[in-house]
């Protein structure tokens, strides 16, 4: 039971580690997040429902980020790295991929900060909708609701820029 456990809590602080990279939070600071949500939850290990357990490691990492985030007062940058590049394409491409990157970067910088969590987790993690739901221990049909919500947000800001660039 206990290597169970500990496995279950290895792989879920390699998925915060790479969740936190993801928001944007560098190397060295993710792995002190990642180490204080471990110490966390051994502390109140006996305390937590096993069921909500991996809901409550993601809350504690994200809570951190944002304890972070108001210590350094800087903003929330979360990069998005295609998921896949031809390699048979030559440099203009990548240059334009990284533009699209950098665009795309921008207009998600705009969208509120519990919208891009949920698009980050259904977009980039391709979690399921009960995957994401259980992670912010919330039903899925509000997760629906959220990522409806988030993409209208998105191309609302993404409409602004496409006209303001016209």
């Amino acid at each position: 039971m206990k290597y169970e456990l500990e496995d279950f809590l290895k792989e879920k602080m390699k998925m915060l580690f790479r969740y936190l990279l993801k928001m944007g939070v560098n190397e060295m600071d993710a792995q002190d997040i990642i180490q204080d949500t471990m110490i966390k939850a051994w502390s109140y290990l006996g305390e937590i429902d096993p069921a909500k357990l991996n809901s409550w490691l993601f809350r504690v990492a994200v809570n951190q980020f944002y304890d972070l985030c108001r210590k350094q007062k800087r903003a929330v940058y979360i990069p998005i790295h295609p998921a896949h590049i031809i390699e048979e394409e030559g440099p203009e491409s990548l240059v334009l991929t990284e533009e699209q990157k950098h665009e795309f970067q921008g207009l998600l910088d705009q969208v509120k900060p519990d919208y891009k969590h949920i698009l980050l987790m259904k977009y980039e993690f391709n979690m399921s909708y009960k995957e994401i739901a259980q992670t912010l221990d919330i039903k899925e049909e509000t997760v629906k609701t959220w990522l409806y919500r988030a993409r209208k947000q998105f191309e609302k800001v993404y409409g602004r820029s496409e006209h303001g660039k016209k």
